[in-house]
């Protein structure tokens, strides 16, 4: 049993938490490779979904920055398969930042 949606793939779990200890411009580069793997797969959500995902409580880290909870709402929203292809998407994007710094 799981507490929260990432962690029920090992992959998307460690790419959720190396963007979250990533500065605020890292993390939307990483928002931006969610985004678009999603809209490369035919997920486009609708801006009120969005707006309304953002109007609950804010309880979560990601959900304190509106871009980054967006690309967490494409993200869940994305198949087992593709999480976990954006997941890695995201992995290897940081790795190469750190390499890059």
């Amino acid at each position: 049993m799981y507490k929260r949606w990432y962690d029920v793939d090992p992959t998307v779990s460690l790419a959720v938490s190396l963007m979250r200890n990533a500065n605020i411009m890292t993390q939307y580069k990483c928002a931006d490779i969610i985004v678009k793997k999603s809209k490369d797969n035919g997920i486009d959500l609708a801006e009120n979904i969005l707006t309304d995902a953002f109007t609950y409580v804010l309880r979560r880290w990601y959900d304190t920055d509106q871009k980054i909870a967006e690309s967490f709402e494409y993200l869940k929203s994305l198949p087992d398969e593709l999480q976990k292809e954006a997941a890695l998407d995201i992995i290897n994007f940081l790795q190469e930042e750190e390499t890059h710094s």
